[in-house]
């Protein structure tokens, strides 16, 4: 005691704090702090992976009478098994087998509280004292913010931009050891906008058969693909190394906000089930919380034309921007990764101060580079309105015009 004053013997847990800076949200609500609130023109989100709140992207009426009409029904009022509903799970593993050479059991699938929560059960589930984790660079940050908390090492392999982002195999080969247990792949790509070729994943499967490693693929933005390359679900190549996918409704659907997704095992050859991980998952699942029952009761469709719209005018506008490249037109997913060009900026010295300034400046959120692990790149997210993309595209280019340095 110190003049008579209690000391508690509690106190926050610092690594959670540190791991929470890393996230999206963690940038996103740094650049929020930062905004005018002087300038009366509307913020253009450009930061955001939430369409939502756009009329374009309004889910279907169909998907909101299946909740109403799920809810209504008392039959979701319960607690719901921890794996997930049945009816819910077998219309997961209908919907992904359509797509794959082999058909999935209902006990494939697990239920999850989005794609968030799936990502932090299989973290969980493979840490272990001296494991390390192969993660994308740029890629999703969650995923090293909850490698922090598992205190599961990280190791970053590259994506070749001049490839269409691309997997560096030759540097996962060099990163993977005897105490890798995992590498992770994002397909369509956040932040990438790329997709992969049939062709590319099989190698990618072959480099986990190689080192005796699983694939965790997300694929959140399955089918939201508007370029030459179809979506191919990892699972295709499940025979010749295991493959976890996650994913969830939020995108596709357009309705993050209902916290419905899922974690399945694609395993033909029943690797997964040997080696304890089904187990582990299940044991995990029973610790935590559950999604909404009723959300879990059925599946809905939403097309995706506005966003190639969007992919088109986002490419053709940064043309006209000097200091920002755009490498690969987007294909996939709900962004596009432009290069900054500081060398002709003044005053400016990496992506976070051109994101503070361009949000004090001009009301708009973009997320810097350094968030996805790529410094002095910046993610353009394209899934709004078109107009309030072109606004907010424009008001780039006068920023950058303004900071333009004078010859």
């Amino acid at each position: 005691m110190e003049n008579g004053a209690k000391i508690w013997s509690f106190k926050g847990n610092e690594e959670l704090q540190s791991a929470s800076e890393k996230t999206v949200r963690g940038f996103l609500n740094l650049l929020m702090e930062n905004l005018n609130k002087d300038d009366h023109r509307p913020t253009v989100p450009l930061g955001h992976g939430d369409p939502s709140a756009f009329p374009s992207f309004r889910t279907t009426v169909i998907a909101e009478d299946a909740i109403v009409d799920a809810l209504r029904s008392a039959k979701y009022n319960c607690y719901a098994p921890t794996v997930g509903i049945l009816p819910g799970r077998r219309s997961i593993a209908d919907y992904l087998s359509r797509d794959l050479p082999y058909t999935l059991s209902p006990d494939d699938v697990y239920l999850t509280i989005g794609c968030t929560q799936a990502i932090e059960v299989m973290l969980t589930v493979l840490a272990r004292p001296g494991a390390n984790i192969l993660l994308p660079r740029p890629g999703f940050p969650y995923y090293e913010a909850r490698a922090a908390c598992t205190h599961l090492e990280v190791r970053h392999f590259d994506l070749l931009p001049e490839n269409g982002w691309e997997v560096d195999l030759q540097a996962v080969e060099a990163l993977a050891d005897h105490n890798t247990v995992a590498m992770v792949i994002i397909n369509p790509g956040n932040p990438c906008g790329n997709v992969y070729s049939h062709q590319h994943l099989n190698k990618i499967a072959e480099t986990a058969r190689k080192f005796g490693i699983l694939v965790i693929s997300d694929e959140v933005y399955n089918h939201i693909t508007f370029g030459s390359n179809p979506f191919v679900p990892m699972g295709t190549f499940g025979s010749i190394a295991p493959v976890i996918t996650l994913g969830s409704i939020s995108k596709r659907w357009s309705v993050p906000g209902w916290r419905c997704g899922w974690l399945v095992t694609n395993d033909p050859n029943g690797t997964l089930r040997k080696s304890g991980i089904v187990e582990c998952i299940k044991g995990c699942l029973d610790v935590s919380s559950d999604p909404p029952t009723f959300i879990q009761e059925d599946f809905f469709s939403k097309i995706i034309n506005i966003i190639r719209e969007a992919a088109d005018l986002c490419y053709d506008r940064i043309k006209e921007i000097p200091c920002i490249t755009c490498p690969y037109k987007p294909e996939g997913s709900m962004y596009a990764m432009v290069k900054l060009n500081l060398c002709l900026l003044e005053g400016i010295g990496d992506d976070l101060e051109f994101c503070l300034k361009l949000a004090k400046e001009e009301s708009v959120v973009v997320l810097p580079g350094m968030a996805v692990g790529m410094k002095n790149w910046l993610r353009i997210t394209i899934a709004i309105e078109l107009s309030s993309l072109e606004d907010g595209l424009g008001r780039i280019k006068a920023f950058c015009q303004r900071h333009a340095k004078k010859e």
